[in-house]
């Protein structure tokens, strides 16, 4: 067995298992938290706190006028290059014909984005992601806050990026080895994923849902 038919066998097997059950462990203690009891009688009907929660995810996904004049270059950095991981991962032709085939679909409505654009992107992220970590070893408060979960996580990131654009451009190696770099880091991203902070992709939209959920059932701003 070579090493690519390693990497896109046994061990994507293993790290999709992981990645499944770790992802419904996580979540599930969270829901098993439970709700805290509240005494105090809600201000608001259950509708209007919806409403109120869908507007929190709204106005938590974006940065207070405010503090905008100070945050907004990190804000840019930070959304440009998750935009550009969610493109290249969901809209790069061999990573559609991936998806298709693991979850076996044939979906002809699955868009595709030209290569050479996805390649630019690529090379866009991988320049935002080189910023935003300058920028975390530099910023004082951000560096205090980094710990192993960070810079691991941006390790293996570097690695899947830096392999596929590797593989896409034909440099550094063998097509074949390199490809199997580009898989491997990919598993040990989905085996690292349950037991890291990248787990706020699932929970940063629901948190902030229930944020501005309860301040409204309260009759309280969020």
């Amino acid at each position: 067995m070579t090493l690519l038919e390693f990497s896109r066998g046994p061990m994507l097997h293993a790290a999709l298992v992981i990645f499944v059950f770790g992802v419904l462990w996580r979540l599930t203690t969270v829901l098993l938290l439970g709700w805290r009891k509240h005494y105090s009688e809600a201000r608001n009907p259950t509708a209007r706190a919806v409403t109120g929660g869908l507007i929190a995810v709204g106005n938590r996904s974006w940065p207070h006028p405010e503090f905008i004049g100070r945050t907004a270059f990190g804000e840019a950095v930070g959304y440009g290059y998750h935009i550009g991981l969610f493109a290249i991962v969901l809209l790069g032709a061999p990573h559609v014909v991936f998806w298709k085939n693991l979850f076996g679909i044939n979906a002809s409505w699955w868009y595709t984005l030209p290569s050479g654009i996805i390649s630019v992107i690529s090379i866009v992220t991988i320049f935002l992601m080189l910023i935003a970590t300058i920028r975390r070893m530099r910023h004082p408060p951000l560096r205090r806050i980094s710990n192993f979960d960070d810079w691991f996580s941006l390790v293996i990131l570097y690695v899947l990026m830096i392999s596929g654009v590797m593989a896409v451009f034909g440099i550094g190696g063998r097509y074949e080895i390199i490809l199997a770099i580009h898989i491997i880091s990919f598993n040990a991203l989905l085996i690292w994923f349950p037991f890291s902070k990248l787990m706020h992709a699932f929970y940063i939209f629901p948190s902030r849902f229930i944020n501005g959920y309860m301040h409204e059932k309260k009759g309280a701003a969020s």
